[in-house]
């Protein structure tokens, strides 16, 4: 099978997301600043939340340009990783509604995990489907972010229950960690 229908699926749901996450922001009941003050918390989990999905949009356009062909297995792995996605603009509601409470946090950390686990399944399914010589394999080498993300997303969960900044700080940091488009893969294919 062709990997642009999976492209386009993606790029798709992505932009639903997206979407979602926008519209759910409240026009402020009020034009001074006291009331655009009150909105600062849900303005907040909308940029930190966009700047997730764009981390995910763009590793995952890098990571199907190393690809040909795709298989029912990629398939079902990237509807994993798009289901996690998915619940990113409920869980950016919940905190921003809640001004960072720390069950809200602690759910977005877990979301957050999970979507990077299925990225991590993806990856690999892809990989297996390739062969020894995949590009993929080639560019991901040791994958330090990879490996260091779900450990931090760990950590922040754990956190959100203390200290809910904190557990935004590590959040904020991963994303800061993955905010520079992954440059491997296209360094391998070209």
């Amino acid at each position: 099978m062709n990997k642009t229908r999976l492209e386009a699926f993606s790029d798709g749901v992505l932009a639903i997301i997206l979407t979602i996450m926008v519209l759910e922001i409240k026009v402020p009941a009020g034009a001074d600043f006291d009331t655009l003050q009150k909105v600062l918390p849900v303005f907040g989990s909308y940029i930190l939340s966009f700047i997730y999905i764009g981390i995910y949009w763009t590793n995952h356009h890098h990571m199907l340009q190393s690809m040909n062909k795709v298989n029912g297995k990629i398939l079902w792995a990237n509807l994993h990783l798009l289901f996690w996605l998915s619940l990113v603009p409920v869980a950016k509601g919940w905190i921003g509604e809640n001004h960072f409470a720390k069950v809200p946090m602690a759910l977005y950390g877990f979301i957050l995990l999970m979507a990077g686990t299925a990225y991590y399944i993806l990856q690999n399914i892809i990989v297996k489907s390739q062969g020894e010589n995949s590009l993929l394999k080639k560019a991901i080498g040791k994958d330090f972010k990879g490996n260091a993300s779900p450990i931090l997303y760990i950590i922040g969960i754990a956190f959100s229950f203390y200290n809910e900044w904190i557990a935004g700080g590590v959040y904020i940091f991963v994303a800061l960690m993955w905010l520079v488009p992954d440059k491997r893969i296209e360094r391998v294919i070209e």
